[in-house]
């Protein structure tokens, strides 16, 4: 599969998880980081994806640490949460 249609699947599942809290975290974060991504941040990704959305959202706000395999540079950019957006 080409980088565009892999990234394009992974936008689709990063924006529809099933509540909006999960698709702000999720898609923000991917809206925010793909375009830089390589083989290897986007094979993080579809590993992340695989993943339940509360456990998901818990290791982004830091109520529970990041599982070993997912520990490392994206896991810190997804803990900052700066690429939410917050309207006000």
């Amino acid at each position: 599969m080409d980088r565009e249609t892999r990234l394009k699947r992974l936008r689709f599942r990063a924006w529809h998880r099933g509540t909006k809290e999960a698709d702000l975290m999720i898609g923000g974060f991917f809206d925010r980081h793909a375009a830089d991504w390589g083989e290897a941040e986007m094979a993080w990704f579809e590993a992340l994806l695989e993943e339940q959305d509360v456990d998901i959202m818990a290791w982004g706000m830091g109520a529970q640490p990041f599982p070993t395999a997912y520990q490392g540079p994206q896991a810190s950019a997804f803990r900052q949460l700066d690429y939410i957006p917050i309207a006000e």
